[in-house]
């Protein structure tokens, strides 16, 4: 019975989701184009694609020619409007993602607001530190601002072709709907493709002139403790030495326990929703969970952008702080496809820092 009830709701959603697409196609909704390169990080499925590490891997690559901001709506913090993000910001506040952006770059300026418009005036009204370029993060269905490049990430793992749209499946609206995307981005890839399977995937895309199509796989680093000053020394993983529990609060977790059974002897594991946020509960629960382990030498192995959520709790007992590591992760481009699509993101960012530059120095001449 619940099938078809959520069939119903998807025909809802879809048609909703296709009149605001459809209203905005038509210029009766309006979408507001910026003088300032604007760069869109997003998805079409709910979670999961990878979206931060792919927005990191932009703020390494841009920060070293032009100033970078990114800007995002901080999921499930607490507060409204905009704000900027500090280090020592909590993530009740900015969201943890912005907050681990943030903290791995703390030169660069990071944004919240939920109405994204607003934001990007509120940026480049601040004289002392406007922007080269702006990355807008989870934005592909935030139509209000047209963004110079698009880019659309796609699970390799959960491909999109036969999906629903929500609630019936996971879909935020109907796969032709990638039309929109300048670049779209296969992400979490095994580290090689088959030829044949590369054409398969770029059949089912069907890309257009404009667009340009990459694949990326993740490359997780050296663990590192959550609570440095407390943290006991973790031996390096060799042949599965390393007895560990994993704790994860991400969208889709599937590929972070592959990395761990791989690495380590995995030996339990507490898997919460994405964007969890953690309770006094939690903590005991976690805490019994390591407690029950048989190996006492076992450590706790979560991630990045849970350890944002974790670092400033202290209902964690010390002992347990001590275990607690996370495991960064990067991407990569499979098959040296990085310098393409490097080139291809600080040429338009510097062209058109150029233009913006121009325009600035004709429109003070008529003044």
């Amino acid at each position: 019975m619940l099938k078809p009830f959520l069939y119903l709701l998807s025909l809802g959603y879809g048609l909703a989701v296709y009149l605001r697409n459809a209203f905005y196609d038509y210029n009766l909704l309006k979408s507001t184009e910026f003088e300032i390169p604007v760069i869109s990080i997003g998805n079409i499925t709910v979670g999961g694609t990878g979206k931060t590490p792919h927005t990191e891997y932009l703020v390494e690559l841009l920060k070293k020619h032009v100033r970078v901001a990114t800007l995002s709506r901080g999921y499930k913090r607490k507060t409204k409007g905009f704000l900027l993000v500090q280090p020592e910001s909590d993530v009740a506040s900015v969201g943890d993602e912005p907050l681990q952006i943030k903290r791995k770059f703390p030169e660069v300026t990071v944004a919240v607001d939920e109405k994204r418009v607003h934001g990007i005036q509120t940026l480049l009204n601040d004289e002392n530190q406007t922007p080269d370029v702006i990355l807008l993060d989870d934005a592909f269905q935030h139509r209000s601002v047209t963004p110079g490049i698009n880019i659309l990430l796609i699970d390799y793992n959960r491909p999109i072709d036969k999906d629903h749209l929500l609630p019936w499946g996971r879909l935020r609206e109907r796969k032709y709907q990638r039309r929109r995307a300048n670049v779209i981005i296969y992400t979490k890839c095994p580290d090689e493709i088959t030829p044949i399977t590369r054409r398969i995937i770029m059949k089912d895309v069907n890309l257009r002139p404009y667009q340009s199509l990459y694949f990326t796989t993740m490359i997780y680093g050296t663990p590192q403790p959550v609570f440095p000053a407390l943290a006991r020394p973790m031996p390096d993983f060799h042949e599965k030495r390393v007895s560990t529990l994993m704790l994860s609060g991400i969208a889709n977790p599937d590929q972070f326990r592959n990395y761990l059974s791989s690495k380590t002897n995995l030996l339990d594991e507490l898997v919460f929703e994405d964007h969890h946020e953690f309770t006094a509960k939690d903590f005991g629960l976690i805490a019994q969970k390591y407690d029950q382990l048989k190996n006492r030498e076992a450590f706790v192995l979560t991630t990045e952008k849970d350890a944002v959520r974790l670092q400033n709790e202290n209902a964690l007992p010390d002992e347990l702080k001590a275990s607690l590591y996370f495991v960064p992760v990067k991407i990569k481009f499979l098959d040296s496809e990085g310098k393409s699509f490097d080139k291809k993101i600080v040429g338009y960012v510097k062209d058109n820092r150029s233009n913006r530059a121009l325009y600035h120095r004709k429109d003070q001449a008529t003044t």
